[in-house]
């Protein structure tokens, strides 16, 4: 049994939004393209409350990029994004959720990030993602959307250690690159933890 995770394609990660990643959208026709082969599909959102604490904003004298801590974790400080129930949250009109099952609310908490679609980063609480495709009897996992460097690695080294057989679906994916070659890293850090790294037309 195969699940699509379709992670973050929301207006504010693509071109125009308030942390786009370069060429986000082209993610989006890859993903509609491949959908329909898989058994199961699911969605997440990043959906933070306005004080989140991953919100550069919330942390006078600090900068977008800038490292803090929150709550005993290393964090990197963005700009507000996917604030619950604004339009940047909302995932584009472009995606064809006709087949999505359910999406799956991530970064809730203001007290602590949560990149992977699994569990925050500090894995005290689970989404209930994991739960979700065991019930439907899922075994494979194939994990398409944004960020490569980010919630997508997070979600794939999560989706491995739960078990599940992960496949990242490489050019449905894009990355922030905060800093040159962090999405190449991120790719070797996910193929040397397991996950098979695969191109939608090999799904």
């Amino acid at each position: 049994m195969r699940a699509l995770v379709i992670v973050d394609v929301q207006n504010d990660f693509l071109p125009g939004g308030a942390l786009a990643v370069p060429d986000g959208d082209e993610v989006i026709p890859v993903i509609n393209g491949m959908a329909e082969r898989f058994d199961a599909v699911t969605a997440t959102q990043d959906w933070h409350p306005p004080d989140h604490g991953s919100f550069a904003a919330n942390h006078p004298g600090l900068e977008v990029g800038e490292m803090t801590e929150l709550n005993g974790l290393e964090q990197v400080l963005w700009p507000i994004h996917c604030v619950q129930g604004t339009p940047g949250a909302e995932l584009s009109d472009e995606l064809d959720t006709s087949r999505v099952e359910k999406v799956f609310h991530k970064g809730t908490d203001p007290g602590i990030d949560s990149y992977s679609t699994f569990y925050d980063n500090a894995h005290r609480q689970s989404t209930g993602l994991a739960e979700y495709l065991r019930g439907r009897g899922v075994t494979d996992v194939y994990v398409a959307g944004l960020a490569t460097d980010y919630c997508v690695k997070f979600s794939a080294l999560d989706a491995a250690g739960e078990g599940f057989r992960c496949f990242v679906v490489i050019d449905a994916c894009r990355g922030v690159n905060l800093s040159a070659g962090d999405a190449d890293k991120a790719v070797q850090e996910m193929a040397g933890a397991g996950v098979r790294i695969v191109r939608s037309d090999e799904v």
